[in-house]
């Protein structure tokens, strides 16, 4: 059972920049990230494969947030830039050993971290 946990999360200003981590207890082929905040769905933000060269992301994040990750050290990142206040939103990492289409869609993962508040302040 691999493990994820999070942080990196906290309050900034609208036009900063947080970078969240995911540390996970072992290998996983498809990692990704998630937001969420109360009353609504959880919502895709982007997803890796293994190289670290394919990914994915949504449009509201493009240009803005890079996803990445360090397989030697079984880490995953997100690096947030130029924040907005629609952006502040509890973050979850997810992963999946099994999953070889590696898309931001909630359903598709299996495991997750317990998730790291992000609020962004006009």
């Amino acid at each position: 059972q691999v493990q994820l946990v999070e942080t990196g999360g906290g309050s900034v200003q609208a036009g900063g920049s947080l970078n969240l981590s995911c540390a996970a207890s072992g290998y996983s082929y498809c990692m990704a990230w998630f937001r969420q905040v109360p009353g609504k769905e959880r919502e895709g933000v982007a997803a890796i494969y293994p190289g670290g060269s394919n990914t994915a992301y949504a449009d509201s994040v493009k240009g803005r947030f890079t996803i990445s990750r360090d397989n030697a050290n079984n880490t995953l990142y997100l690096q947030m830039n130029s924040l907005k206040s629609e952006d502040s939103a509890m973050y979850y990492c997810a992963a999946d050993r099994a999953l070889r289409s590696c898309l931001p869609k909630p359903g598709w993962y299996n495991t997750w971290g317990q998730g790291t508040q992000v609020t962004v302040s006009s």
